[in-house]
């Protein structure tokens, strides 16, 4: 034959170049793609959610949450449950459930059901909250000594700290206002009483506590007494609860409040020469959302009203730059290698979208940043109606190992009620605004 033979060689370099050339048809590069509209990787679902789709996570927490709360008492020597009210005395307890009716995170729960309704026009998560506020009335009205120590509610006829008193007292002035037909204002009075009257409080009368050290302030407690005191002013009429919410919010800032980061800090002691600055996430959540609800019914003629209104912005503003890319806060704000912490996010969410809402600040600079935020909750909140990655009750520290590694659990109860909460308001917001991806970037939509 005489056929001519090719080299090895040469077959090799036809090969790469047939092949280089079948690459260059199938290369995505900057003349044939326009880059900026590629797909990103994005950890978290990007762009405004749907309404069902948020609805969906208030149903699966609501649906939790009436299965492993107690709605009624059992008799301690029958084990029998207890139908008749008037019999709701003596040796009771509550029925099993998950989680605590009285503590200040199921105040947060259910003032977060009460604003579900009211969003979503849907009677259930009302009911789930003034059902159990009439069973704390009931139990109430046969306990109504303050030396009993073995009651199921000895924590609302006696409270012995800001946590007893605060978050439940707001609830249920709530409800009162939306039209419970409970007994509550004695045990309104009994709570406000405790805040105005009882409660620690420095010389300049800022509420404190004597632990961990003596004159300790508590980021916390500006949740655990300013929504109370504000709903109490107007509720009752009497502006002395408005002038007290208004002071605690300016003291509390004047010592905690880091104007370069625009955070604040979570402990202050009196004694101290210098204050160590950890900026715990859910702490800053209490103390946002503290200012927001006084907002919401401080007569806007109030003396301190643009002064808590300023204090709310600058503390939105600071937050606003440690959100992670995740849409999460971080357990310590400013640390980035601390863990993503739903609670705290859920709080910042709610809160931001509520002081959009409201008008108090710019739904064009923030509410991408919320709706990012309520993605990432969404996430966390599992097919049972769980809320994954929430830290457990928490102290004071003043070195950075307690709030590195305070443990996450589904039964702690702070996450709950922050989620209720984020997603009414979210819902608020998508049903007042409108929204675009923009050359690839969630926007809102002007009208």
């Amino acid at each position: 034959m005489n056929s001519k033979r090719i080299s090895l060689p040469i077959v090799i370099s036809m090969a790469f170049l047939l092949f280089g050339g079948f690459q260059a048809l199938a290369q995505t590069d900057d003349v044939n793609t326009p880059l900026h509209l590629l797909e990103p990787d994005y950890p978290i679902p990007y762009g405004a959610p749907e309404e069902d789709s948020v609805k969906a996570v208030l149903d699966r927490v609501y649906t939790f949450l009436e299965e492993n709360t107690a709605s009624g008492m059992l008799n301690t020597k029958t084990n029998k449950k207890i139908t008749d009210p008037k019999k709701i005395k003596g040796d009771i307890e509550f029925e099993p459930g998950s989680f605590r009716l009285t503590s200040y995170e199921w105040g947060v729960t259910y003032a977060g059901m009460l604003l579900s309704s009211e969003v979503t026009g849907e009677d259930q998560y009302a009911e789930y909250t003034n059902k159990r506020l009439q069973l704390i009335a009931d139990v109430a009205k046969n306990h109504k000594v303050k030396e009993v120590r073995d009651s199921p509610i000895h924590s609302v006829l006696n409270p012995g700290a800001l946590d007893d008193a605060g978050a439940i007292c707001a609830a249920m002035i709530k409800a009162k206002k939306e039209g419970s037909n409970a007994e509550l204002d004695p045990l309104i009075q009994n709570f406000i009483d405790y805040i105005s009257e009882e409660q620690f409080r420095l010389e300049d009368g800022t509420l404190a506590r004597n632990r961990p050290q003596k004159n300790t302030l508590w980021l916390d407690d500006l949740f655990m007494s300013v929504p109370a005191l504000a709903q109490m002013g107007d509720y009752s009429g009497d502006s002395k609860y408005f002038d007290d919410a208004v002071k605690q919010v300016e003291q509390f800032s004047a010592r905690m409040f880091n104007e370069e980061k625009g955070l604040f800090m979570h402990g202050w002691v009196q004694e101290m020469d210098d204050h160590p600055q950890f900026f715990w996430a859910r702490a800053n959540g209490w103390a946002v959302m503290a200012m927001v609800e006084l907002l919401e019914v401080l007569p806007e003629d109030h003396p301190g009203y643009s002064r808590v209104l300023t204090q709310l912005q600058k503390h939105i503003k600071g937050l606003v730059k440690y959100q992670d890319g995740t849409g999460f806060w971080h357990q310590l704000l400013d640390r980035n290698d601390t863990y993503l912490e739903t609670s705290a996010t859920a709080i910042f969410a709610y809160s931001m979208a509520r002081a959009i809402n409201r008008g108090y600040i710019d739904g064009l600079a923030y509410s991408p940043a919320v709706l990012l935020a309520w993605n990432a909750v969404s996430t966390k909140v599992n097919e049972k109606g769980q809320v994954e990655g929430t830290c457990v009750g928490t102290g004071m520290a003043f070195d950075p190992a307690f709030y590195y590694y305070r443990p996450v659990n589904l039964y702690a109860a702070h996450g709950y009620g922050p989620v209720l909460l984020a997603g009414a308001e979210v819902i608020q917001l998508l049903n007042n605004e409108e929204f675009e991806i923009n050359d690839s970037s969630l926007q809102l939509l002007q009208k």
